[in-house]
């Protein structure tokens, strides 16, 4: 006969979206006895994300239990435990892939799902606010109870060991979180407006690559196909990254695939302008967007926390689309600059303190516990 456990979770986010968290619990469901924890910080994020987050974490740590159990799921998310058992359609695009994951973890006839009260459910929401509380402190959540044997002795794993692990800092990772999905981050060439540092966004003229923009897409595509990685290509509809995306795509034998999430901001009435000339036509405008992400361009622009919500779905999709694999994602200085500050859980300010150049590879690694890590940033020298 299968074993039986019971996976109580939750998330939550101050702000909505904002700083969030979530915690799971796996629970005896004849002893009520805790089996095992899980809770992290996940950085900027909605409350639907982080359930569903926490319901992925707990499927988890049961498999790492027994691959073979069956799963009550208690949550007090009305819309998780109705999509999850197949009542409601997942509408929101960012909720799909991780529905399709937290599916992917058991066979559904080994998985049901039942609401509960938020009163019933506060040891999984107590670790979500212990995780959003460590997150603030800049800290990861670690778990403090050990995990019982059970009936038949064959559980004597610590709590840390049966929750996902956390992928330490640096180049490693444990092996047990499998090949992580890795995007290999290609700004696009120049174009004409390129060294004039003009503001080139999703609004604007859409150029296309110039002459020494070409050769850099060469050039790159020449690099890449000689390290032989890359299994898949995605750009950014705007004709410059189209375009850099094409000579890679053919050097390598690839389709390119569009995905509009990857595209720049728009600039609005700064579209086409320097820097120097919106500081003369729209001096408060250009103060108010240098202090606050939450400011947009004058004309209806994009607000770089509108940028960071737009590409932080998109990363989320992609993640779930290419798990496991080397993915050339073919893009804009903002959504670059975005992707390496969420992995590092940075500020918003430090969209300010990078340089992206022009046909310049930067490299982020997601793994499988939600972790990510940065291996490369700016690199030029194929272009030398």
């Amino acid at each position: 006969m299968a074993r039986r456990f019971v996976v109580e979770a939750d998330g939550g986010s101050r702000g909505n979206p904002g700083p969030a968290g979530y915690g799971a619990v796996v629970l005896d469901p004849e002893t009520g006895e805790t089996l095992a924890e899980a809770a992290e910080y996940i950085g900027p994020a909605t409350n639907n994300v982080a359930e569903y987050k926490g319901l992925i974490a707990g499927l988890r740590a049961v498999r790492a239990l027994d691959p073979e159990a069956e799963v009550e799921v208690r949550m007090d998310s009305k819309l998780v435990v109705e999509q999850m058992s197949g009542r409601w359609k997942v509408k929101h695009p960012g909720m799909r892939p991780l529905a399709a994951e937290a599916r992917g973890i058991f066979p559904p006839a080994q998985v049901s799902y039942e609401w509960i009260p938020r009163e019933r459910n506060k040891h999984a929401d107590r670790l979500a606010n212990e995780a959003m509380d460590a997150g603030k402190r800049g800290e990861q959540w670690r778990p403090t109870a050990g995990v019982a044997p059970s009936a038949d002795g064959a559980v004597e794993a610590s709590a840390e060991a049966a929750a996902p692990a956390v992928a330490p800092p640096g180049w490693a990772a444990p092996a047990d979180l499998g090949a992580p999905a890795t995007f290999v981050l290609l700004r696009h060439g120049e174009t004409a407006l390129t060294p004039e540092k003009r503001f080139s966004g999703t609004g604007g003229s859409d150029p296309e690559l110039s002459p020494v923009g070409r050769r850099q897409a060469e050039l790159v595509a020449a690099a890449l196909a000689a390290r032989g990685t890359i299994q898949a290509v995605v750009s950014s509809p705007l004709r410059r990254c189209v375009g850099t995306a094409e000579a890679v795509a053919a050097r390598l034998g690839l389709d390119v695939h569009i995905e509009e999430g990857l595209r720049e901001t728009d600039f609005g009435a700064w579209e086409g302008l320097t820097f120097a000339e919106v500081r003369e036509r729209h001096p408060d405008d250009l103060q108010a967007w240098l202090a606050s992400s939450k400011a947009a361009p004058t004309g209806g622009g994009e607000s770089f926390a509108a940028v960071a919500r737009r590409v932080a779905v998109t990363r989320d999709q992609l993640v779930a689309r290419y798990a496991g694999l080397t993915v050339l994602l073919v893009t804009h200085v903002t959504p670059i600059k975005t992707l390496v500050r969420l992995a590092l859980g940075a500020p918003p300010e430090a969209l300010f303190r990078m340089e992206i150049s022009a046909a310049s590879l930067s490299a982020l690694a997601y793994y499988a516990d939600g972790n990510a890590s940065l291996r490369l940033l700016n690199d030029t020298t194929h272009l030398r």
